[in-house]
């Protein structure tokens, strides 16, 4: 690295002073003598998720994955590029459902009514979650009433 000397208009001289190589290349340098692998550029990290054909970035996905997750769980990589298309998935169908509205201008009131849907599945499981529950209270109610009368019958035939 050297300094070169230039003139200016008048005739004189004027030292620059920036260097010849950037800086940047100067730290990823530095950063490969001390670890011995190159830092992987931003430009190759977006092209591999669009190689993948991911629809969302895939650190956005895993953090929320992560932030739902126990700490000491940890979630394989295809497991990982599965939540992320299955999400493009569902956005896709959102998306859909909003398109049948024959309005040109999509607001809240229109996301809210085409999610509606799977709003309603979740509501649906919960309550037959609930339904099912019930039912296994009244099969326990019916096998003790099958038991007591039972009981009544033996007791009344050794009358």
């Amino acid at each position: 690295m050297g300094f070169e000397e230039e003139m200016d208009v008048k005739g004189e001289g004027v030292v620059d002073t920036t260097p010849k190589e950037p800086e940047e290349a100067r730290e990823t340098e530095q950063l490969t003598e001390t670890t011995g692998q190159a830092e992987v550029p931003k430009e190759e990290e977006v092209a591999e998720e669009e190689e993948l054909g991911l629809p969302f970035p895939n650190a956005a996905v895993v953090r929320l994955m992560k932030a739902n997750l126990d700490k000491d769980k940890m979630v394989k990589k295809e497991a990982k590029l599965a939540m992320n298309k299955w999400l493009g998935e569902l956005c896709a169908k959102v998306a859909r459902v909003m398109n049948k509205n024959p309005y040109v201008m999509m607001g809240q009131y229109e996301f809210i009514q085409a999610k509606r849907v799977f709003d309603d599945l979740e509501a649906f499981s919960r309550e037959k979650e609930r339904i099912l529950a019930h039912l296994e209270a009244i099969v326990h109610d019916i096998d003790k009433l099958k038991r007591d009368l039972g009981a009544f019958e033996e007791s009344e035939e050794l009358k």
